[in-house]
């Protein structure tokens, strides 16, 4: 709390001591002091080389020369005229490709600034080396731009009464100068979010420094951290996460006594502790404490005596055993165990007050741990726990017990927990109805009981006009019925997936009418029947990415209309994340997270499970139903398509060419339909197609040759009668096939002269050879006496032993004679 105080006094006491110094007259400015910051202005570059206007400037744009610079936007001046105040923050400068504005080295002619803000207004290059002239500056901020290059070119030790200074989320680099920690008032040094490297130096004087917070986190730092940090007595906040640090001696901290806030995660730290049992105590009375993705195999020990401990997290590192009893004991308001190996609680828990508890991803048995009943955010996922759900779940907004062998059904009262947004029970062994008051919570954002066995019907779900549902996750269980009607009041409806049930429905076209965020819909293996055109809806699906429609008893033909309004899939390629994130406040500090979605689809042949779907990735399967008419051509507009599966219906008519312009498509499957005609030579031009299966449809001609259709097997193509060419083996028609009657384009097939014309040339050359030999006496002596004297040249040592033989022959001759 001491050193927030002093932050906000230090943030608005020059700007207010130097609006209250400056009396009304007239000319207040010197001249010098306006003509440095026209100078400024001039050599700024504004958006695109523009002028300054509203759209990217809300203060440069309006300083003239006719009026005093006193009064400028973002300036404050002493009561002699002089600019000790500078604020530019949030300025668009030069946010063009290749427009952008490095600070001007004017800046340094400002002598007088105590006060500098250039954050947030895109400004790159590298800081100028006349910073250094600002020796009277207090505060300086450069935060949140795009600057890069070393620092250690300008004279920070010239900077004597600088006590806040920010230089983080930029891409700065080289190794940080000691003489910035040298700084002797200095008390807020943060660096985060850059690109430093190398060791840090032992900070001499470090014991005299007024240092309160420190945050080097974000870089690339490495090597051991030094032990004179432990020096700065007066430091309150560490935070050297996501380096590359190899060590840190815990007993360091011991020294520093108002520490209250230390962050070493994402570092891999070896963390060891040379002191004694006893010492335990001497310990500052830290709040929050994360050591993520480290080496840690065991829990501290000396974290037993933090009783002002109220955040821990201990996530992603090696621990191994038991989790121990004491732990419950601490006065925790957030605790993180989670991605660990821990195997066991000590003893029963005992009811313990913590608002977040995680303990996903290990590998903890029995029954399930309690829940607390001040719980706000609750998550025992990807366990071994084997109990049935409690019937208290406390005041949790989050709740995921997802992935254990849970049994038994969900409690009515599950439904007592008024707030909840996110209710996650999937992967377990849950039996029995879904209690109907699940569909009336008024704050549930994520309902997911996917892959229990769960039954009943569905349509006896009632969403009320206020359902502010936003996952709706049923799948991989046994539910019946119509698809019920009442989701259509759920208007922020971005993923739904009932795939694997029994539920027995025309289409759903409601949903057209709904909502417009649907990004992911799974209706896969039920028994949804009839065509899929809506003609009554006006509304459309802009952000939908994934359609699986599979394995039902659809029909009809894929009306245009009903592809034309998918915006997403005709967008350029894209990466984003795409979570639900929620908020919620909670015992005064604010606690955020974030709910990935999942479906299981099948890509490329195979199942595949995609988890926080990236919005770049989009799907459209509508295999194993009975869809007819032709392939709409409307689909080739789908440029930023990764699978269509269309197999096993039937379709009739050519393979559209336009699927040519499908430039991303990974996995297209068209098998078991009725199309016919030759396949497209666009479809060569899809270089990233990994997965071709066009087998068993009515397709013609030659198979298309390109380095991409080379790699695909004879399957993607066999069950055509009238296809041929590699990579089909001589039995399946490498060479065109037998002509019965006129076919179309039949001069496009015609019989291949060249292929003949060898075969025939070496078929006579063969005959004439050896008819010569064995028909003609004198041709055949001369043949046989120029091969042996061919011979007996390469082999002359035959020549006695022949000899021999010959004298025999001729003998034997004469006695025939």
């Amino acid at each position: 709390m001491r050193h927030l105080l002093q932050y906000f006094f230090l943030l608005f006491l020059i700007p207010t001591i130097s609006f209250t110094i400056i009396p009304a007259v007239h000319s207040l400015c010197t001249k010098d002091q306006q003509l440095s910051l026209l100078h400024l202005k001039q050599s700024l570059t504004p958006y695109h080389h523009k002028p300054y206007s509203p759209l990217n400037s809300t203060k440069v744009m309006y300083w003239d020369s006719r009026t005093d610079c006193c009064f400028w936007d973002g300036v404050t001046c002493s009561s002699d005229g002089h600019v000790v105040g500078l604020d530019l923050s949030g300025e668009t400068i030069g946010t063009g490709i290749g427009y952008r504005s490095p600070i001007p080295s004017a800046i340094g002619n400002l002598t007088s600034l105590r006060y500098l803000d250039l954050s947030n207004s895109n400004f790159t290059g590298s800081i100028p080396k006349t910073m250094g002239n600002l020796k009277q500056l207090v505060y300086l901020n450069l935060s949140s731009n795009m600057l890069n290059g070393p620092i250690d070119s300008i004279q920070w030790e010239n900077l004597v009464n600088l006590i806040d200074l920010r230089l983080y989320d930029n891409l700065l680099g080289g190794s940080i100068p000691s003489s910035i920690f040298a700084l002797p008032i200095l008390q807020f040094l943060l660096f985060s979010h850059n690109q430093f490297s190398g060791q840090l130096h032992e900070f001499s004087d470090a014991s005299s420094s007024y240092l309160l917070s420190l945050d080097l986190s974000s870089n690339n730092l490495e090597g051991l951290i030094p032990t004179s940090i432990f020096n700065f007595h007066a430091l309150e906040s560490l935070n050297l996460s996501s380096n590359n640090f190899s060590a840190f001696p815990f007993n360091g901290p011991q020294q520093l006594k108002n520490l209250n806030e230390i962050d070493l995660s994402y570092n891999s730290l070896l963390i060891f502790y040379n002191g004694t049992t006893s010492s335990y105590s001497s310990f500052p009375n830290i709040v929050r404490l994360n050591l993520t993705s480290n080496k840690l195999r065991t829990i501290p020990d000396f974290l037993r005596y933090q009783s002002g401990l109220l955040k821990l997290d201990l996530s992603q590192n090696q621990i191994q055993g038991m989790i121990p009893k004491w732990i419950w004991g601490l006065d925790l308001f957030s605790l993180n165990l989670s991605c660990n190996s821990l195997a066991t609680l000590e003893g029963p828990v005992p009811n313990f007050t913590l608002v977040e508890v995680d303990l996903h991803s290990n590998q903890l048995q029995g029954p399930l741990p309690t829940i607390p009943s001040n719980g706000g955010y609750v998550d025992y996922s990807r366990n071994h726990f084997s109990s049935s759900i409690p019937f208290d779940i406390g005041e949790c907004y989050f709740l995921s017990l997802s992935s254990n062998t849970l049994h038994g059904i969900i409690p009515r009262s599950i439904c007592n927990a008024r707030d909840v947004q996110v209710i996650d029970l999937s992967n377990n062994s849950l039996t029995g109805v879904i209690p109907k008051c699940l569909s009336a919570m008024p704050y549930l954002v994520v309902l997911n009981l996917r892959g229990n066995n769960l039954t009943g019907r569905i349509s006896n779900l009632e969403f009320g006009e206020g359902c502010h549902l936003s996952t709706l996750d049923l799948g991989e269980n046994q539910i019946k019925g119509q698809f019920p009607k009442s989701l259509a009041n759920c208007k922020d409806l971005e993923f739904l997936n009932l795939r694997n049930n029994q539920i027995k429905d025309a289409f759903p076209c409601l949903l057209m009418n709904m909502t417009s965020y649907l990004r992911v819909l799974s209706l896969r293996s039920n028994q949804f029947y009839g065509g899929i055109g809506c003609p009554n809806t006006n509304d459309t699906w802009p952000n939908l990415q994934i359609i699986d429609l599979a394995h039902n008893n659809l029909s009809g033909e894929i009306p245009a209309t009903f592809l034309t309004t998918w915006q997403s899939m005709m967008a350029d390629v894209h990466e984003k994340v795409n979570v639900l994130e929620f908020s919620q406040p909670g015992g005064g500090i604010f606690v955020g997270f974030s709910f990935g979605d999942a479906v299981t689809v099948i890509s490329k042949g195979s199942e595949r499970y995609l988890v926080k779907i990236i919005t770049s990735y989009t799907l459209i399967d509508f295999s194993c139903n009975k869809f007819s008419g032709s392939i709409p051509k409307e689909m080739g507009a789908f440029k930023s398509l990764y699978v269509l599966n269309l197999s096993g219906n039937a379709f009739e008519g050519e393979i559209p060419s336009s699927f040519g312009n499908m430039q991303v498509l990974e996995s297209l499957d068209l098998s078991l339909n009725k199309l016919s005609g030759q396949i497209p030579p666009q479809l060569a031009k899809l270089t990233f197609l990994s997965f071709l299966n066009l087998s068993y449809n009515q397709l013609v001609g030659r198979i298309p040759t390109s380095t991409q259709f080379s790699t695909f097997p004879k399957d993607s193509f066999t069950g055509n009668k009238g296809l041929w060419g590699p990579p089909l083996t001589v039995d399946n028609k490498a060479s065109p096939p037998a002509l019965n009657g006129s076919l179309p384009n039949s001069g496009h097939r015609g019989i291949n002269w060249d292929l003949i014309s060898v075969e025939i040339g070496f078929t006579v050359g063969f005959g004439v050879s050896v008819g010569s030999l064995v028909l003609c006496k004198r041709w055949s002596k001369w043949y046989y006496r120029a091969m042996y004297r061919m011979v007996l040249k390469i082999f002359p040592q035959l020549e006695e032993r022949i000899g021999i033989h010959r004298r025999h022959v001729h003998i034997n001759r004469r006695w025939r004679r």
